[in-house]
């Protein structure tokens, strides 16, 4: 999932550590919400987001709608701002190559938005069904079962959840320390996991 090239949200200040938009851009983002609101009800429906998703970003129809019913937790059929703000903020999160880190600070919506069956945890289904939006895929939902699954349900609670996004937080900067640069979150956490697996052998 990407943006289209010379959409104005490439011109956006976005914090690359937080996964944020100054409040200056939240206003112009909020702005921008109103204007797409041409019924003046504070939300936007399923046609206005398709039409809005198909013109900054390059997914197809089917990803764009899926999209919508995850954002529209309860069902109504339309979006609020936060919900805007959130779509945007992973927008601009898979525009500067940040995914991993989005999720790893805001990791209670994005777990309630990949749980689309509101079951309180995220399956394999669930996740090769949503994670399109983070440019994810379910082999890396696997590899994230086989470190965090504690229950040995094939699924991951929010406490699970937040394990691993913690874990992945001190693997990037584990990483960062030894070798300079960040790698995917995927492959720092199995670049950690084995270090911490090889000092054990070592004791």
């Amino acid at each position: 999932m990407k943006l289209k090239k010379g959409v104005f949200f490439e011109y956006l200040n976005f914090n690359k550590f937080h996964c944020l938009l100054s409040l200056t851009n939240t206003k112009i983002i909020y702005d921008y919400f109103c204007l797409l609101d041409i019924h003046e009800k504070k939300t936007l429906n399923d046609i206005q987001f398709y039409h809005f998703m198909k013109h900054v970003t390059t997914m197809g129809k089917k990803h764009i709608m899926l999209t919508f019913d995850m954002l529209d937790w309860d069902g109504d059929g339309e979006i609020g701002f936060e919900e805007f703000y959130m779509i945007v903020c992973i927008l601009l999160s898979s525009e500067h190559d940040v995914e991993e880190t989005f999720i790893c600070h805001h990791f209670l919506p994005v777990f309630e938005l990949l749980d689309m069956d509101g079951s309180k945890t995220i399956n394999l289904k669930e996740f090769k069904a949503s994670g399109f939006l983070f440019n994810l895929k379910g082999s890396d939902f696997k590899k994230i079962l086989n470190l965090f699954d504690i229950t040995g349900d094939e699924c991951l609670n929010l406490s699970e959840f937040q394990k691993f996004t913690m874990m992945c937080m001190d693997a990037q900067k584990e990483f960062k320390k030894k070798r300079g640069k960040l790698h995917r979150l995927m492959d720092v956490c199995t670049y950690f996991v084995k270090e911490e697996d090889r000092l054990h052998l070592l004791d």
